[in-house]
């Protein structure tokens, strides 16, 4: 399947946040059109939350968007054969997890994953604070296949389980699952659904690999400031961006990882990678620009 290069007219990116409470800072909205305009923020009423970032991909995006969450859309499955290994309710894929985590967390506020984190069946796979560490977590943790092809392209991905340190991912993961199963039948994901003829399209992403298709080098990812952000988007081909009234890591990489996404969403080569399976697409899925 090769994507034509008008499928999409807009294309979004999301810096997402696990954070616990009613609105998140770490939640930054960003969007672009065709061509070469840099992307720019988009703003909510009073900051954004979880709720009004779900809000804004089931209605107010555009219909042609591509956007692209910084979240694992899913766990490590192919490893164990299995979310949970051990597990008698252990889900089978990836849209099971979801519907699991809402289930469990219907009653945690602001779309929080407070208390799957603390199920007890759950807590045995994961690194938590406190010291607390699941019988079942292993090393720095368990990997998806995505995320081991990561590490092959240089990157540093870090587990799912691990919900530890300030490069951990799985609160925003969990939190972002329970977003992704209210959007069933709204909006499509990749690679767990197909990509449809029109409408809007949800990617997995990771901003680190726009940050290296713009020349910064490893260790330095992070921009906040206005002239490394031009710098950054003009070596992915985009225009400078309209200035900022803050800069911070959030705000900066949802605008460099949107023009990013623009640039790339017509190579073939990163809808079908080598090594992403049927199975692997439904149970763990992929990371867009992993290839």
């Amino acid at each position: 399947m090769a994507i034509a290069p008008d499928r999409f007219g807009h294309f979004a990116a999301i810096d997402w946040s696990g954070a616990v409470g009613p609105r998140q800072s770490g939640i930054a909205v960003a969007i672009c059109a065709r061509r070469a305009a840099a992307p720019t923020l988009v703003a909510a009423e009073g900051g954004w939350s979880r709720t009004a970032a779900l809000d804004w991909l089931a209605n107010a995006m555009p219909p042609d968007t591509l956007v692209g969450l910084d979240l694992g859309p899913s766990l490590p499955f192919i490893d164990r054969d299995a979310f949970f290994p051990g597990w008698a309710e252990s889900p089978s894929d990836a849209r099971a997890l979801w519907a699991l985590v809402e289930r469990i967390c219907a009653d945690d506020p602001h779309l929080g994953a407070s208390r799957f984190v603390d199920h007890d069946e759950v807590a045995r796979h994961l690194r938590r604070h406190g010291g607390r560490k699941g019988e079942f977590f292993e090393g720095s943790g368990r990997l998806r296949v995505t995320e081991e092809a990561q590490r092959r392209q240089g990157l540093s991905p870090t587990s799912n389980l691990n919900l530890v340190g300030a490069a951990q991912v799985g609160k925003s993961s969990l939190t972002g699952m329970r977003v992704l199963h209210r959007l069933a039948g709204h909006v499509p994901v990749w690679p767990f659904d197909p990509v449809p003829s029109q409408g809007p399209l949800i990617v997995e992403i990771y901003t680190t690999i726009a940050a290296r298709a713009a020349g910064i080098r490893k260790g330095l990812s992070k921009i906040r400031d206005a002239a490394a952000l031009d710098v950054a988007l003009a070596a992915i081909g985009s225009d400078p961006h309209a200035s900022l009234a803050r800069y911070d890591d959030h705000a900066t990489d949802a605008i460099l990882t949107a023009a990013w996404l623009r640039a790339n969403a017509d190579r073939p080569e990163l809808w079908h990678p080598a090594a992403m399976t049927s199975h692997i697409a439904q149970t763990e899925g992929w990371t867009f620009g992993v290839s």
